[in-house]
């Protein structure tokens, strides 16, 4: 028992890191520009999800999206086939934030709330429709329709500031506020009831090589592993725990003071939690080390250069007027005449910051100059 509540402590480890590593890469984005870190969009594998039909139909991805974040959905959708949704159990960075956040709402209010079964089931689908709905719009407009609702990448934007978050995602975060402070009552509050991502990976766990097994004969019925399921999952009502909900944490798993009673089998061979936890990791980091040392991993834009050819529409603001010279094949002044620019402000002034300097300059009119 005592190994089972090191393994308890090291999902939440795991989690933390994750989740630390996301937030500071986000923060670095917004401060090092688009061009030296990764958005939260790139790292997201839903982006990839939403951008998928243009990848097929037009081989491009969309806006925010690289071979990375491809590269991260498949190695997911990989791991559901083995280990169910795991990535949400292991891996995620936003489950790993509402569990934080159920931390402390436990310590506050000493105990988890529930929600009535009448009102839990048929919410659940909600996040089918959410996935849906999303899809629909992403693939029709070829672009990240979700992003100004979306509560991940308001919490992507935090470091930008609220006048910034405000002003383009605004329902986003009052939406991840709502969550926080369901998680600090319920248990994965979005991972039940929002999360389309976690609707995916539901689909694609039933066909999973992996289920949770339950020895009914030797089982106690003390309901540990029921109580300890995050996902809130009946699980010692259950001989096989197949359910789409399941995110295979292990938590129930590491719970049972009954050795064997529960196990986690794949083509009904045991695999010990411990196990879980490193396979899942080593196929993750295994992966995307692989395809950095071959090439195909990017998450961020490639470096501007004397080939690179830009349009006025794929300027960013996080690139110089150096850059945008080099790469729209303009002469520096040019570049300063279009956009009404003393020569006072530096060559290697990123476009959005330039608004520090003349109050009025914005992005969007720049890109409509340089086009001229």
């Amino acid at each position: 028992m005592k190994n089972n509540k090191i393994l308890k402590n090291l999902r939440y480890v795991l989690l933390g890191i994750f989740l630390i590593h996301i937030t500071v890469e986000t923060y670095l984005h917004q401060v090092l520009g688009g061009g030296e870190a990764p958005s939260i969009h790139a790292l997201c594998p839903y982006g990839a999800l939403e951008s998928l039909y243009q990848v097929m139909f037009s081989g491009t991805f969309v806006e925010k999206i690289f071979s990375g974040t491809l590269i991260i959905l498949v190695i997911s959708v990989a791991i559901a086939l083995i280990f169910r949704r795991s990535f949400c159990g292991l891996i995620c960075p936003f489950g790993a934030l509402q569990e934080f956040f159920g931390i402390i709402g436990k310590k506050i209010f000493k105990k988890r709330f529930v929600v009535p079964e009448k009102i839990d089931k048929p919410m659940r689908y909600l996040k089918y429709v959410v996935l849906a709905v999303t899809l629909y719009f992403a693939w029709k407009t070829a672009g990240l329709w979700v992003n100004p609702y979306d509560p991940w990448a308001a919490y992507g934007h935090i470091s930008e500031g609220i006048s910034a978050l405000f002003e383009e995602y605004l329902i986003g975060f009052i939406i991840l506020i709502a969550i926080l402070i369901g998680s600090l009552l319920y248990d994965r509050f979005f991972c039940k009831y929002l999360c389309p991502m976690g609707s995916f990976y539901g689909l694609i766990s039933k066909l999973s090589l992996g289920k949770i097994v339950r020895n009914e004969n030797s089982c106690v019925n003390c309901n540990l592993c029921s109580k300890s399921c995050p996902m809130n999952i009946k699980v010692s009502k259950a001989k096989e725990i197949k359910s789409a909900e399941c995110i295979s944490c292990q938590s129930c798993v590491l719970s049972c003071p009954k050795k064997g009673t529960l196990e986690y089998k794949v083509k009904n061979k045991s695999v010990k939690p411990a196990i879980v936890i490193l396979l899942v990791l080593l196929i993750f980091f295994g992966a995307i080390g692989a395809t950095k040392v071959i090439g195909m991993y990017q998450v961020t834009p490639s470096k501007i250069t004397s080939e690179t050819k830009l349009t006025p529409e794929e300027i960013k603001g996080y690139m110089t007027l150096e850059e945008i010279a080099t790469g729209l094949k303009l002469d520096l002044n040019q570049v300063y005449e279009k956009l009404d620019l003393p020569n006072s402000v530096p060559k290697d002034t990123k476009l959005k910051e330039i608004k520090d300097i003349i109050p009025d300059f914005e992005v969007e009119e720049a890109k409509e100059k340089l086009k001229k």
